[in-house]
């Protein structure tokens, strides 16, 4: 009984070693390139996900290259932009493997792993990122640091490192090695210490030439606001004072036949006084106590008019027409009025 049992034991064995030697998984993020004695075709090239069979090792071999995009980075580099600045600059690269097989011949030398081609490949990547970084001399410090907004050609200059390695001299040798450039980024940008100081006195010159034109302008706003606002003054002024000459000139006018038809009777005109007077004292609504005797009151003394004939005009009392001072009676000179 022990011995089929240790025939079957073996026999289970021996089936999971050649199963691990002869079947292998790829998973939908890979591509596996499978070599006969170290050769590949395109038919070798295995992208669909599933389980696939080989001839068990050294016959065949399989190697796995994860398609998805990677991350490569360099070192900070010190760069000249156009106006001959410094700028210390790091980038990085998004790529991926395209095509396995090319990528499998150019880097298979280098190590059996994927891990080992995937170094050589990101080495070839820097060493290009770094070349095409050149065209930083392309633009001026201020198209690339800039306080407006989307005013920054930052961009540009990434579209441009961009195409250089994918259209440049060095596609070639990209497309090649089955490596394709997705993306390419500049994720820090550093002055030296010298061009900062620089940089900082430049931004404040430009910045009081900023200031100092806001005040000419300023200054020549206000100017001819004030100017303006002379002028049309100057206008209500004259204007104000032709109409008040056209206004005294026409009171002249229409007062004159007045005047004239009172100096022809001056006790009329002091008689018409002494109405306007008793209007506009009475109007208040105040209470006085006076004498009869005062100038422009004498009208309300009772007895005035029994001694006035029909049509005359009643004479001034206190004063005469010389301005004297006449007698007045003592009777006269008590009264009232409320």
């Amino acid at each position: 009984m022990q011995k089929p049992l240790r025939i079957f034991v073996a026999l289970v064995v021996l089936l999971a070693i050649l199963a691990f030697m002869m079947t292998f998984t790829v998973r939908f993020t890979e591509a596996a390139v499978v070599t006969t004695f170290g050769r590949a075709t395109e038919r070798d090239v295995i992208k669909e996900a599933g389980l696939n069979f080989k001839m068990p090792f050294p016959i065949q071999s399989v190697t796995k290259y994860d398609t998805r995009q990677r991350y490569v980075e360099t070192r900070s580099e010190t760069l000249a932009t156009a106006d001959n600045r410094q700028v210390i600059l790091q980038s990085y690269i998004v790529w991926r493997v395209v095509d396995p097989l090319r990528f499998f011949q150019s880097y298979g030398n280098v190590g059996s792993r994927e891990d080992e081609h995937v170094r050589a490949a990101e080495e070839l990547l820097r060493a290009k990122l770094r070349s095409a970084l050149a065209e930083t001399s392309q633009f001026k410090l201020t198209d690339l640091l800039t306080t407006d907004a989307g005013g920054s050609k930052l961009p540009e200059l990434e579209a441009r490192v961009l195409a250089a390695i994918t259209s440049g001299a060095g596609s070639s040798a990209l497309a090649a090695s089955g490596i394709e450039a997705v993306v390419v980024g500049i994720n820090s940008m550093e002055l030296p210490e010298s061009v900062t100081e620089q940089v900082f006195k430049q931004m404040e010159a430009q910045r009081r030439t900023i200031a100092g034109k806001a005040a000419n302008e300023g200054t020549a706003a206000a100017a001819t606001i004030r100017n303006s606002g002379e002028e049309s003054a100057r206008k209500i002024r004259s204007f104000a004072e032709r109409r008040a000459d056209a206004i005294r000139g026409q009171a002249d006018s229409d007062s004159a036949p007045y005047l004239a038809l009172q100096s022809k009777d001056p006790r009329l005109a002091v008689f018409l006084q002494n109405i306007r007077f008793m209007r506009d004292a009475l109007s208040k609504r105040t209470t006085l106590v006076l004498p009869t005797s005062l100038p422009g009151l004498h009208l309300l003394d009772p007895s005035i008019a029994e001694k006035l004939g029909q049509g005359e005009i009643p004479e001034p009392r206190g004063v005469g027409e010389t301005g004297e001072k006449k007698d007045a009676k003592p009777a006269d000179e008590k009264g009232g009025v409320r």
